[in-house]
């Protein structure tokens, strides 16, 4: 399993970016393979999270043209900066 996980520090969010976020999240989780996607905003700084089976979804994900185009406005209008970290996951712990 591996996780994606994204940092970003805000510049500008609004209506737009609430519907593409909810629209990623969809597409993600439907067609892409993603497992689990969770996402926080607290002050300027934004963290999500996605957890995925293969670097090959992963890849998939990243090519598609709807979050191609979320980058892009991403990179002009939404965040001063961010990171992405692709890490393989070596064990979980649950509690149920």
């Amino acid at each position: 399993m591996y996780a994606v996980i994204f940092r970003a520090e805000l510049n500008s969010i609004d209506e737009q970016y609430h519907q593409m976020a909810a629209q990623l999240r969809t597409l993600a989780l439907s067609r892409y393979g993603c497992v689990e996607f969770t996402s926080v905003n607290e002050g300027d700084n934004e963290i999500a999270i996605s957890y995925w089976n293969s670097e090959q979804d992963i890849q998939a994900w990243r090519q598609d043209e709807t979050h191609q185009a979320a980058q892009k406005l991403g990179r002009e209008k939404w965040y001063c900066n961010y990171r992405v970290d692709v890490v393989e996951v070596k064990r979980q712990y649950h509690s149920s």
